[in-house]
């Protein structure tokens, strides 16, 4: 049998049951979706045998169930997703078994959240500092090969390898190379004009990575010294893979709505960054998780585009050091009580099994 959410709710295996995400925020527009996160308990003959399932989800994962014992274990890590559900506002919850409410916050509350919330939002900021490299530097579908990073010596200084070999009426399949003793990525070119001697050329297929070697008979006329930018080449391979593979599964609407507004950031990324961090700093000043944001105006006039982005990178900055002086000083415990958190998933599992 599988397990799917119309399960859990036909056979009454629900703890808890809220609207998640903007909508308990405060942060939703129109458009926004409608999530739902939850908990539950498998059926015992579920957990009892070899069938424990820890999370259960839709297609699209707009909604998404966790299991008491997967729950509580993320809760010990202080996982902001899963804090948030012991603070939902009452209007975003749909349902809460009773046995719910012995799972308090305040239990959970640790120094660790510093690292979880404030934590996550500097790994995000550093996301939107990449995600700004790409949408500010566009790169060209058609992919460079490794003859854009040969140069040919001249005089004092290089020039472009394609262009030289126009200018000379080159075929690089004609060409050959040889290692240039001592001299890393350093090659000497020779030209065979009758195509007799069979040189391997500098690139022999599109795809080659390095250049090609030939066997050059002696008496042959150097024609070049060639320098092939291997480095170069390799940090452009890993770039281009990396931005195409963004444009393949980036969020369209996201990324159009990122262009509309012309500041070349995910809006609702840094959004979100500055969302973590306020609720980190509510952790080590008053001690409790606020997941109602009584700063809406501000957060959506940052994903409406209206704040540039050096200047949002140094908000954050300077909140980041204030929530690191309040870390210091803060006299939550270091880590979630590990025994507190075993007993009270015990007794509730013998409990909901028990009734």
């Amino acid at each position: 049998m599988t397990i799917d959410i119309q399960f859990l709710k036909e056979n009454n295996c629900l703890l808890f049951d809220a609207i998640s995400g903007s909508h308990a925020y405060g942060t939703n527009i129109p458009s926004s979706d409608i999530d739902h996160k939850g908990v539950f308990i498998l059926p015992r003959e579920y957990f009892y045998g070899l069938n424990y399932i820890p999370q259960v989800s839709d297609e699209r994962n707009d909604k998404v169930y966790y299991e008491l014992g997967r729950f509580m274990e993320l809760l010990l890590k202080n996982n902001p997703n899963m804090m948030e559900l012991l603070a939902m506002p009452e209007e975003c919850v749909l349902y809460e078994h009773p046995l719910f409410e012995q799972i308090k916050s305040i239990n959970f509350l640790s120094k660790t959240c510093f690292h979880t919330f404030a934590g996550y939002a500097i790994s995000q900021i550093k996301k939107a500092r990449g995600l700004n490299k790409k949408i500010a530097n566009p790169m060209p579908k058609e992919r460079k090969t490794i003859l854009d990073f040969c140069y040919i010596l001249k005089d004092h200084g290089a020039v472009p390898l394609e262009g030289w070999l126009a200018a000379n009426n080159y075929n690089q399949l004609q060409c050959g190379l040889v290692n240039v003793p001592h001299f890393k990525d350093t090659y000497a070119l020779f030209y065979d004009e009758t195509g007799n001697l069979k040189y391997k050329g500098i690139m022999p297929k599109e795809t080659s990575n390095q250049v090609a070697l030939s066997s050059i008979p002696k008496g042959e006329k150097k024609r070049a010294i060639l320098s092939f930018n291997l480095d170069g080449y390799k940090t452009y391979c890993k770039t281009y893979s990396e931005y195409w593979s963004w444009v393949a599964l980036r969020n369209e609407a996201r990324y159009e709505n990122t262009k509309s507004h012309g500041k070349n950031y995910d809006t609702k990324n840094m959004m979100h960054t500055f969302r973590l961090l306020d609720m980190a700093e509510d952790i080590f000043t008053q001690q409790k998780i606020i997941v109602r944001r009584p700063n809406r105006a501000f957060l959506l006039d940052i994903r409406k585009g209206k704040f540039e982005y050096e200047d949002l990178l140094n908000q954050a900055e300077e909140k980041i050091n204030h929530i690191q002086a309040l870390y210091e000083k803060s006299n939550l415990a270091e880590q979630v009580n590990l025994a507190l958190v075993n007993s009270t998933l015990i007794r509730i599992r013998e409990q909901w099994y028990h009734q």
